[in-house]
């Protein structure tokens, strides 16, 4: 069942959320090469302490770090560790917090230093991708409407959306009903009504839409080795139109 926030609910979430906005502009400066994913890992925790939240991320299910860190053919769930980025590299970073009993997820893919046309490309077709998604969450439209949009944008650039992961619900749960795709039959699914709160994200490849996991049982990586982006945004549903969150 997809629960209804209520407004005062609605602006616990954009208070916790809005930390990870912030967080993603602290953090912007310091994605330089030759830092490490475990020093933006710690990072983003003393940041996220720092706001009186705790990490949404470590813990969950096991998982042993703050972020995750995935770096050029990784998708999602890449774990922080000694790695160094390099000249070149696009680093996608997904974040939880908790505050007010209510959990905050976004994610962004930067560029590091200087970057292919191509993954330039990627990058901006992701974020398109997630804002085409975002306009259809308004009442009345149907819960694939967004999906389809997603895949419309990403598909048109002749790249893979990836299947396997989807976005959710979430508010006192980071994942609550309903999932959601980033594909989709137009005019499908349930009806959207406001109140409701999604993390939207679109987790797009290069090449293949295909992932396999790796042998850490965590980090995904594209089949073919591509490069993947990934961005994310916790939304409301209003009778306004759609409540970006996760924005400082």
């Amino acid at each position: 069942m997809i629960s209804i926030k209520t407004k005062q609910e609605i602006e616990l979430m954009r208070d916790v959320n809005r930390i990870i906005g912030l967080l993603f502009e602290h953090l912007r400066p310091l994605i330089q090469p030759g830092i490490t994913t475990y020093e933006l890992d710690r990072e983003a925790e003393l940041f996220i302490r720092s706001h009186n939240a705790k990490p949404g991320f470590k813990g969950y299910r096991g998982y042993p770090a703050t972020i995750c860190a995935s770096v050029n053919n990784e998708v999602v769930h890449g774990i922080p560790g000694p790695r160094k980025l390099v000249e070149g590299d696009i680093i996608s970073i997904d974040v939880g917090a908790i505050k007010h009993g209510f959990n905050a997820d976004a994610a962004r893919t930067f560029p590091v230093g200087k970057i292919s046309e191509d993954a330039r490309r990627l990058i901006d077709v992701t974020k398109r991708a997630l804002d085409a998604g975002i306009d259809k969450a308004r009442p009345g439209n149907r819960l694939y409407d967004i999906s389809a949009a997603v895949q419309k944008v990403a598909e048109s650039a002749g790249y893979g959306i990836v299947r396997d992961f989807v976005g959710h619900g979430i508010g006192r749960n980071l994942h609550e009903d309903p999932q959601i795709p980033n594909f989709g039959k137009q005019g499908t699914g349930p009806v959207l009504k406001e109140g409701m709160t999604f993390a939207i994200e679109p987790m797009i490849n290069m090449g293949t839409w295909k992932v396999k996991i790796l042998n850490n049982g965590w980090t995904v990586v594209t089949a073919d080795g591509s490069l993947s982006a990934h961005f994310e945004n916790t939304i409301a549903i209003t009778n306004d139109g759609p409540y970006v969150l996760s924005v400082p």
